[in-house]
Parts: C-alpha cells; sequence; structure tokens
C-alpha cells in the first residue's frame, strides 16, 4: 500500500510544502538537525519533495569530492545516485574545517575522504533514522519494521516517498549515535558502477567554474605584474592603452606589485596591458639565473647540512660507508615547475549587502582567502562570503597560503567606487611566467654497501627551499626548522635501512614556492626509488626482492606497502617483458595511501624511449568510487611522469624564460601507451587518491630507461640525454 502522508493532517501546524531537514553538526561536533542551517553543519538537507542534496566541504578540481562525499550520504540514507545532488558549502571554518588542517576550512594533501568519511556517512545514517523515526510515528508502527530503500520508506506493509516526513523528521532530535551501515550492506560504496556526478554538468556546459562568470556590470581586470620576484613598479604610461576600446583605467597596485588595467571586457582588458608601459625598479629583486639556483643547491648537499635529521652518528656513518665493499653514490637535481592548471585563474568580488563582498571562486584555500580579503578590504569577516565555484584544475595551485590572486582582485575592486563587480582574469602565460612554483631541490646520497651486498651504510642530503616557512603554514609543518613537506618520503620512509642518516639545508628562494601535487613526495620518491634501484643493481639482487627484503617486518606500513609492491608486479608481469622492452619499478607511501608502478619501455634513451604500459597498483582503504580513484592514478601517473620527461621552469636573471605551453609542454595523449590500475581491496579506512599516483611514476620510469641506458639523476629527461617518441 502507498500513502500520501502530507495528506492525513496529522502535521498540526508544521507545513510540509516548505519544510527543510538539514543534518550536520553542531561546532562541538555533536550530530544536530533542524529546519534551518543557521547553528548546524549541515551536510545533507532534504526538502519536502524529497530532494536530497549534499553539502560538499571541498572545492571539486576534478579530484572526486562532489561524488564521494555524496556517496557517503546516498548509502546511509538510502537513496540512489541519480536521485541525490550536491552544492558546495559556504566559508565558515567553525562548522566546515578541514579535521587534517587543524581546523582551518580547506583542501589539499588528499585529505577530502580520509577527514569526511565518518562526518558525510553519520550525516546520512542520521537522516535515514530521523526520516523512519518519523514515518513510524506517522504510521503508528514500530521504526525497527521499516527501512529506506531507493528513496522510499518500505515496511509494515507501506511504502512511501522520503518527502512525505520531511516535515515531522525536522522536529525531532537528532540521534547522537546513528547505526552506520556495514560494509555488507554497502550497495554505493565500492561499486565500481557509480559514476561521477559533476559529469554530466560539465558535459552539458551547466557546471560553473571561475572563468564562466560573468555578472551583470562587471569590470574586467588584469594585473602587468613584475617579472621578477621583488620588483616593483616605478612609474608607467598606460597613454597607449586609452585607444583600446572598452579600456577604463590603470592604477599602480598598492603593494607596487603591478599595474591593473581596467576594461569593460576581457579582450580590451589584454589589448590594453599590452600597451602599458612600466618601468620597473629591480634593486631590491631576484636576479639570479637558474644555473645560479642548480650550483646553490648542489653546494649545499656536498656540504655539511644545516639541520640533522637522524640520532645516527654521520661521523660513524661516513666511515662505515668509506670502508664498504661498494659504494653507490649519486645527485639529483630537481627544477623549478608550475602547476598550470587547464583553467588559468580567475576570481570575481561583488558588492553584498551592507558594504560587504561576494568572491566567486575555485576557492581551494578557503580560511585563508577569507582571513586575506577581510583584512584586504578592512572588512569584518561575517561581511565576506565565497561562493566556491568548481576548479579547471589546482594541483595545489589555487591553494597558496597567502590567497595571492583573491587578494589581487581584492586590490583591484578596493581601488573602485565599489559598486560594480570586478572580475580579475590570468592569461596562460601570467599562469606560467607569473605564478607559484614547485621549488627547485637537490639530494646527494651515499649508499655503502658489504660483500654480500647488505647496506651498512646510507648518507642522505637534500637541499631546497621550504614551502612552509614564512607561511600560515610554519605552526604547523615546521618542527626544530626543518619543514616536513621538504623532507617527507626520505624521513620516515617504510624501508628498514640501517644506519639511515639524512640532513636538510633551506636555500634562498628564487621565486614564491607552493606546494605542487604531491609536494616533497614529488622528489624524495624518485630519489629513494631510485636508489633503490641503483642500489640492488649494485648487490647483483632483482630490485623487487631488493625492496621486499627491506618490507619485510610487522609494521602495517611495511606489509601494507609490500603488498602493493607484490601486486603491481605480478599484474606487470615482471620480468617477463617482450624483446625489446624493459621494465621498472618504484613504490612509495604518502598521504597514507601505498602505490607501486611498473612502467614498461621499449627503445633507448639516444633514439627515443617510447611508454608503452605502466602498470599501478593502489592501497587506499576503502575504494569509496573505484571509478574516480582509476582516474586519479591515471591522471597522476601522467602528470608525473609528463613533467619528468620535459617540463622546467628556468629562469633569466630572475625572470621566467618559459610562456606558454609550446614550452612549458603537458602530457600528450600519445606519451602512454596504457594505463592499467589495480585496486587492493581492503577494510581499512580511506584514505588520499589525489596525490599518490604521482610520486612513484617518474622514477619507475627512470628504473626502466637505466636497465639498458643511462641513470637519470638530474631532471626534466630531455634536457639530460634522454629523447621521446
Amino acid at each position: 500500500m502507498t500513502l500520501n502522508v502530507s495528506r492525513r493532517g496529522f502535521l498540526k501546524g508544521a507545513t510540509a510544502a516548505a519544510a527543510v531537514l538539514y543534518i550536520g553538526a553542531r561546532p562541538d561536533g555533536a550530530l544536530a538537525a533542524g529546519t534551518a542551517p543557521a547553528h548546524l553543519n549541515p551536510f545533507v538537507k532534504i526538502d519536502a519533495d524529497g530532494t536530497v542534496t549534499a553539502i560538499v566541504k571541498h572545492i571539486e578540481a576534478g579530484q572526486g569530492p562532489a561524488t564521494g562525499l555524496t556517496t557517503l550520504i546516498a548509502e546511509e540514507l538510502g537513496v540512489k545516485m541519480e536521485d541525490i545532488g550536491f552544492e558546495f558549502a559556504p566559508s565558515n571554518a567553525e562548522l566546515y574545517g578541514n579535521l587534517a588542517f587543524g581546523g582551518l576550512q580547506g583542501t589539499g594533501g588528499s585529505t577530502a575522504m580520509r577527514n569526511s568519511f565518518e562526518q558525510y556517512r553519520k550525516a546520512g545514517a542520521a537522516a535515514r533514522e530521523m526520516l523512519i523515526e518519523a514515518a513510524a510515528k506517522t504510521w503508528e508502527v514500530p521504526a525497527d519494521q521499516l527501512t529506506i530503500e531507493d528513496g522510499r520508506i518500505v515496511g509494515a506493509d507501506i511504502t512511501a516517498p522520503l518527502g512525505e516526513f520531511v516535515a515531522v523528521a525536522s522536529t525531532l532530535i537528532a540521534p547522537e549515535s546513528p547505526r552506520l551501515k556495514d560494509p555488507s550492506e554497502f550497495k554505493l560504496i565500492g561499486n565500481a558502477n557509480v559514476r561521477r556526478k559533476d559529469t554530466p554538468l560539465k558535459v552539458n556546459g551547466t557546471a560553473k567554474f571561475g572563468m564562466d562568470l560573468h555578472l551583470d556590470n562587471q569590470m574586467v581586470v588584469v594585473i602587468k605584474r613584475t617579472p621578477r620576484l621583488g620588483g616593483a613598479v616605478a612609474s608607467f604610461d598606460d597613454s597607449a592603452a586609452k585607444d583600446v576600446k572598452g579600456f577604463i583605467r590603470a592604477v599602480e597596485l598598492p603593494n607596487n606589485a603591478g599595474v591593473a588595467v581596467y576594461a569593460e571586457h576581457t579582450w580590451a582588458a589584454f589589448q590594453a596591458r599590452d600597451v602599458v608601459e612600466v618601468d620597473w625598479d629591480f634593486s631590491a629583486a631576484e636576479n639570479r639565473s637558474s644555473e645560479e639556483i642548480r650550483e646553490e643547491l648542489m653546494t649545499a648537499v656536498n656540504s655539511d647540512p644545516q639541520y640533522d635529521l637522524s640520532s645516527h652518528d654521520r661521523a660513524v656513518i661516513a666511515t662505515a660507508i668509506d670502508n664498504a665493499a661498494t659504494v653507490v653514490e649519486e645527485t639529483f637535481y630537481f627544477p623549478l615547475l608550475a602547476h598550470a592548471p587547464m583553467e588559468p585563474l580567475t576570481c570575481t568580488v561583488e558588492p553584498g549587502a551592507d558594504g560587504g563582498i561576494v568572491l566567486h571562486d575555485g576557492c581551494q584555500a578557503t580560511s585563508v582567502v577569507h582571513e586575506a580579503l577581510a583584512k584586504t578590504l578592512e572588512l569584518p569577516a561575517e561581511k565576506v562570503q565565497i561562493n566556491t565555484l568548481f576548479g579547471g584544475g589546482s594541483f595545489g595551485r589555487r591553494g597558496s597560503s597567502t590567497g595571492d590572486y583573491q587578494v589581487e582582485a581584492a586590490l583591484a575592486y578596493a581601488m573602485t567606487d565599489r559598486t560594480r563587480p570586478v572580475k580579475l582574469v590570468w592569461s596562460r602565460e601570467d599562469d606560467i611566467t607569473g605564478g607559484y612554483y614547485r621549488p627547485a631541490f637537490a639530494h646527494k646520497v651515499r649508499v655503502g654497501l658489504d660483500a654480500d651486498g647488505n647496506i651498512v651504510g646510507w648518507d642522505h642530503r637534500i637541499a631546497g627551499q621550504s614551502i612552509a616557512r614564512g607561511s600560515v603554514w610554519e605552526q604547523y609543518v615546521v618542527r626544530d626548522g626543518v619543514d616536513f613537506w621538504s623532507i617527507e618520503g626520505v624521513q620516515g620512509t617504510p624501508y628498514a635501512i640501517p644506519n639511515m642518516c639524512a640532513g636538510l639545508t633551506d636555500t634562498k628562494k628564487a621565486t614564491m614556492v607552493l606546494w605542487w601535487r604531491s609536494v616533497g613526495h614529488t622528489h624524495t620518491a624518485y630519489v629513494m626509488e631510485s636508489m633503490m634501484d641503483a642500489v640492488a643493481k649494485a648487490a647483483g639482487r632483482d630490485p623487487v626482492e631488493f625492496r621486499l627484503a627491506h618490507l619485510s617486518g610487522d609494521e602495517p606500513v611495511q606489509k601494507r606497502m609490500a603488498g602493493v609492491l607484490k601486486l603491481a608486479a605480478e599484474k606487470a608481469g615482471w620480468g617477463k617483458a617482450a624483446t625489446g622492452r624493459s621494465q621498472g619499478i618504484a613504490v612509495h607511501h604518502s598521504y597514507h595511501s601505498y602505490a607501486a608502478e611498473v612502467v614498461e619501455v621499449s627503445g633507448d634513451a639516444e633514439n627515443g624511449i617510447k611508454i608503452e604500459k605502466v602498470t599501478c597498483a593502489i592501497d587506499c582503504g576503502i575504494a569509496v568510487n573505484p571509478d574516480v580513484v582509476t582516474a586519479q592514478m591515471e591522471g597522476g601517473i601522467g602528470y608525473g611522469i609528463g613533467h619528468a620527461m620535459r617540463d622546467e621552469i628556468t629562469l633569466t636573471e630572475g625572470e621566467v624564460d618559459q610562456s606558454n605551453f609550446p614550452d612549458y609542454e603537458p602530457l600528450r595523449i600519445g606519451d602512454i601507451g596504457a594505463i592499467e590500475v589495480h585496486i587492493v581491496p581492503s577494510a581499512e579506512a580511506p584514505t588520499g587518491v589525489g596525490e599518490p599516483g604521482t610520486p612513484p611514476s617518474a622514477p619507475a620510469l627512470a628504473n626502466a630507461i637505466a636497465v639498458n641506458g643511462p641513470r637519470v639523476t638530474h631532471l626534466p629527461m630531455l634536457s639530460n640525454g634522454v629523447a621521446f617518441v
């Protein structure tokens, strides 16, 4: 029997058509529910017509939280994926803080699923129990006879849609500890057939990115920035820009870092900027070139480190290595790298109510940006709103620790009469030449082996530019002077390496530096896995067997890392490459996940290497959305390999030489023949997937090349003796 409960008159004053049920958590962490979100942290809302919406607290920049967090609610609530939508959360760190960021609201570090898994499941489960309780009261039947299936409450020979019970449920008290479904009950979590929620929106054009936004009466602003870090405007001449139709005016930024050029539309803004002449003051600017930076780093790793990272006596280890039967020594260099997301940076500042503002942006570092805008515009925090849009890729760039481009937009807005929206637009050239970069790093490693091929000492020295020092993240990341992001992947390696010492030297920044997909793991994994391969070769042992011998302990981290290593080797047919092909392997632990990759290549370094196949094994705990996990592994692999093959940012007297994709070329679809991803079944809590696919990819390629060719220790490969076809 099907009942339309709203016709039965039991609501007693509640207006069913207007009711909305919000489920979430109060700031103290307790679950709460109500008809308005003012004092709640609503992760899910249900309208009277039964429409279910997940409130997503992480930016969707392609990594999948709009699907993953929605899946958690749909699973626990009991609705089909096609019957649940999503919207992005407002800026409110007290309510939507990232549990992995000390309560700051933001996205990064592959934390979206890891920090939200229990929160969103509990919200969905609470909604399920409250709706069932409402139905039980309505039908006067025991609640344990009812359940929710495909968006309908069923049981006691009765069925009705969820919307019929929203008004009553919204008056109930949220359960303190709702029952979470056992994994045996999952229909959506772990289902490889669940597809992304955002794909149809992106295909049909309804997904709104920052670049898509066009508000009535808006102005467009572009910035002519200093080409060198620390440069300042001495003077400028905009007389030629006045001949450009649509040009409004040009104004020097208050921080002297550039000239803001305003126009009625984007084309006019760029055309006007091209003819604005600026006289720059470089007296306090960075004037070094890339070779000088490289030499500084090389000098640092060939000297005693600034910070010792281990308790082992460095002199004792040095003696052990010097007296070893075999010594393997390599020096590595990693250049500056741009993030180069497909959508260049853009955001819009719109006048809000009562003198406030609304920022429209694919905002990644929400708390940082909120505070920066309030400070820049001298507004109380409550008068700053952030409307989060889709981000066209990020790889860390949209989450700078200063809110750099959003502050630019705020400064440009502040220099107007604040009656018109101001849209800031970056070009691709702005992004490549004027952005923040993955810092340059160097490593030097000396490893000693005894006559039986056993490691007797490992001396590892690292030099580079700290990302966290001087930023809002310093209090969380820097300990005893050491930026953990500079050493992660070396410090705390799962490998059981005897007599290992490591040291770090911080060097002066030549540009603004920022986290880049997998942060420090981008260089530490390359070095660790290249060295493990080189040492295995020197010991006359198989690279897989040698790694497993150093992962033979009982610690879970070693067992799980060994597990993906074995799986990747098995699925790739390790040691069975066809004639004319070679295989390289790498494995790494990052963001609480474990990834191993085998790269199979043909050809040679002189005449051209062809990447035939990449086989990946990933252990990320429960794979909430296997389709998303696979896509993230594929994307991370391509991102890592593409940059290692050919990309670098170089400086000439402090100015970036590259400007666009012709000289900072992204991975091409023909660069990798095939990618195969295998997900380890797991009952562990979900861990990161946005970044762990990147660290092992480049060293696996390097190890494949080194089978019959050179060991590439300086990147990019194309500039260091390796050709590709």
